[in-house]
């Protein structure tokens, strides 16, 4: 297993190099900055496992430039929950609080391994049947066209309702392009408030606004090379456009506070369940960024229209239930299996996996009854009334947190709180 350790302490990081050098199966490579690996770390690496602060680039910035290239275990001397939290999201194996000592890291080493190993036979990028739950004819299609602009650099954006998979056809032409091995960054104009996009997107020098204490890179440039996936792009503020557009037109982007160019090389692909010809007429959206980001197209089709999906997707999240929660094998009774075809799935794939979650969960017995999913239930409801439910039960889920939640639902947080705040009146 090919390890590389980042850590600026130098007798950590000869301390690490040495005690993991006595096992075999370990080949070790270590460097002092995340600056200094990005530059040589290459594609055979399996495990890197980082510190959190130092100096330049830290370890969750270093994380987030390599996407999901690479697994990672962070070791820290003052762990946070917020640090923590972040990691987990970036997907993060492991989260080690120094001290520590060297069998608790052989074995967080080891859990990644077998990780790898079970996955490792399942993965293939170059066809749809794992990236995917099921096929359609509907789907098929749009893959095609998915797989024919992979082949290119040209823009892409995707249109479709809310839950039909937007980012995972994004996903899916990113692994299948050139680019594959590089970054593939995705971020949600909808869940991040206004403010703060610009410095997302593009970074800020250290001092360019308040509580802006180093230097930090924008997705831009942690995507360099890669693909950068504008999620809700119909929901991006107008100010923000023209310096979208100038970093596609330019292929160059300058930091907030800052005056240097920094020469970038992105891919761009956007998603909108947005009108977004409508938003033009309104002044809401510039006609030359639309142009630009739409060059390629691709409508996915709403769960609806793709029917032969459903058995595939609720098989496979019956299988995936009740192995995470250690429930013996279920399956779906005919007169539930017609049910959920029976469905029109306003929530489309998203709706569908909670169904079966639920249903999975609260069902007694081997066999899962049309009852047990609660369809009627859910056709006698409104629009309105299954978006409260669905947002209640996020903010369940998520102990009240707004910002996760946010994220979750693709969703501002400044609509979620107008949101509760009307259905708790």
């Amino acid at each position: 297993m090919n390890i590389v350790i980042v850590e600026d302490d130098i007798n950590m990081r000869k301390s690490l190099e040495i005690a993991l050098a006595e096992f075999e199966e370990f080949s070790i490579k270590s460097y002092k900055s995340a600056t200094e690996a990005l530059k040589k770390i290459d594609d055979n690496v399996d495990l890197i496992i980082t510190d959190i602060n130092m100096p330049g680039i830290d370890g969750i910035e270093f994380v987030k430039s390599c996407g999901n290239k690479y697994d990672f275990i962070i070791i820290t001397g003052n762990a946070t929950l917020n640090r923590a939290i972040e990691a987990v999201r970036l997907g993060v194996k492991d989260f080690l609080t120094k001290p520590f000592d060297i069998q608790t890291l052989v074995q967080a080493i080891k859990r990644v391994k077998v990780i790898r190993q079970k996955s490792a036979d399942k993965t293939n990028l170059k066809t749809t049947q794992n990236d995917f739950f099921a096929s359609s004819k509907a789907l098929d299609e749009a893959l095609k066209l998915s797989l024919k602009v992979a082949q290119t650099d040209a823009s892409v954006m995707f249109f479709g309702e809310s839950g039909v998979g937007k980012e995972l056809f994004a996903n899916y032409v990113h692994k299948n392009s050139k680019r594959s091995s590089k970054p593939f960054i995705a971020i949600n104009m909808a869940a991040i408030p206004a403010n703060l996009i610009e410095s997302e997107l593009f970074g800020f020098e250290k001092g360019a606004f308040t509580d802006a204490n180093s230097t930090k890179q924008g997705l831009f440039e942690l995507a360099n090379d890669g693909t950068l996936f504008l999620d809700e792009i119909g929901e991006m503020p107008f100010e923000i456009q023209a310096k979208l557009l100038r970093a596609l037109q330019e292929r160059e982007i300058t930091r907030l506070g800052g005056t240097k160019s920094i020469k970038i090389n992105v891919r761009v692909m956007s998603a909108t369940n947005a009108d977004i010809e409508k938003k033009i007429k309104n002044n809401d959206f510039r006609s030359d960024l639309y142009y630009r980001l739409n060059t390629v197209p691709i409508q996915i089709p709403p769960l609806r229209q793709r029917k032969d999906e459903i058995f595939g997707i609720a098989q496979r999240v019956l299988e995936d239930t009740c192995k995470e929660y250690g429930f013996d094998k279920k399956n779906l009774s005919d007169e539930a299996k017609k049910a959920l075809l029976d469905y029109d799935y306003p929530g489309n794939i998203r709706e569908l996996i909670s169904i079966v979650q639920r249903a999975c969960i609260l069902s007694d017995g081997s066999t899962i009854s049309a009852d047990d999913l609660f369809l009627e239930a859910r056709k006698a409801k409104d629009i309105k009334d299954m978006e409260k439910e669905l947002i209640l039960e996020v903010l369940s889920n998520t102990n009240g947190d707004v910002k996760e939640a946010a994220k979750i639902l693709g969703m501002s947080e400044k609509k979620i709180e107008e949101k509760i705040k009307i259905y708790t009146n």
